[in-house]
């Protein structure tokens, strides 16, 4: 399966902001956009007046960096939301939150969404007594994930959890239960529960083109 296989931080850069790619070294004085706030290359210090294509492409990328998804599947998340009811653009960013990766890097399990994607791979969780191995799954309302019965597994996202209370909270349509390392979903997210600002309109209108 084809995967970015880059530096995360450079993905940062190019898109003038944080982007949380690389977990704990985003939050500390060596995250490279705090050091070098302009894009990667040669040519990152010239500044180019944007135009209405490019500002509507860089919102596209940032936000298909921050879930680690390609183009393909990214159009399939458009695609998915334009048939259902709703606003497209809210409706794509549910779907987007509502992958597992993305699920258990809210609950604290992981330290990125990167890493949360390789936890899910290697059967780390299960969902509704189940275990999950797609990162790209859906889950829904009053769904309970938790971590499988490994000693060995329970004591690393327990050590995650630890460490990541100091830099974040669980989101607001989430619940943790930090003792027994469950999760569960309580609502439906929402726009507004996204940590990185987000004009979905622009996708839109760069699809409908």
């Amino acid at each position: 399966m084809a995967r970015y296989t880059g530096p995360r931080c450079r993905q940062c850069r190019r898109e003038g902001m944080k982007l949380f790619l690389k977990g704990a070294k985003c939050v500390g004085p060596q995250c490279p956009v705090a050091r070098r706030p302009y894009a990667p290359g040669m040519h990152g210090r010239h500044v180019a007046k944007p135009t209405a294509y490019s500002v509507q492409l860089r919102e596209k990328q940032k936000v298909k960096r921050v879930y680690g998804t390609l183009e393909r599947q990214f159009r399939r998340y458009y695609q998915e939301a334009t048939r259902t009811k709703g606003a497209t653009g809210r409706q794509m960013l549910q779907f987007l939150e509502r992958r597992l990766d993305n699920v258990i890097y809210r609950l604290l399990f992981a330290f990125s969404r990167t890493e949360a994607r390789q936890f899910v791979r290697h059967g780390f969780f299960k969902v509704n007594g189940r275990k999950v191995n797609i990162p790209s799954f859906q889950v829904s309302l009053d769904d309970k994930i938790e971590v499988v019965a490994s000693e060995q597994k329970r004591k690393l996202v327990a050590e995650h959890v630890e460490r990541n209370s100091k830099d974040r909270s669980v989101v607001s349509w989430l619940f943790l239960d930090k003792d027994k390392l469950k999760g569960e979903v309580l609502r439906v997210p929402d726009k507004e529960d996204l940590t990185i600002p987000v004009n979905e309109q622009l996708i839109v209108e760069l699809y409908s083109k």
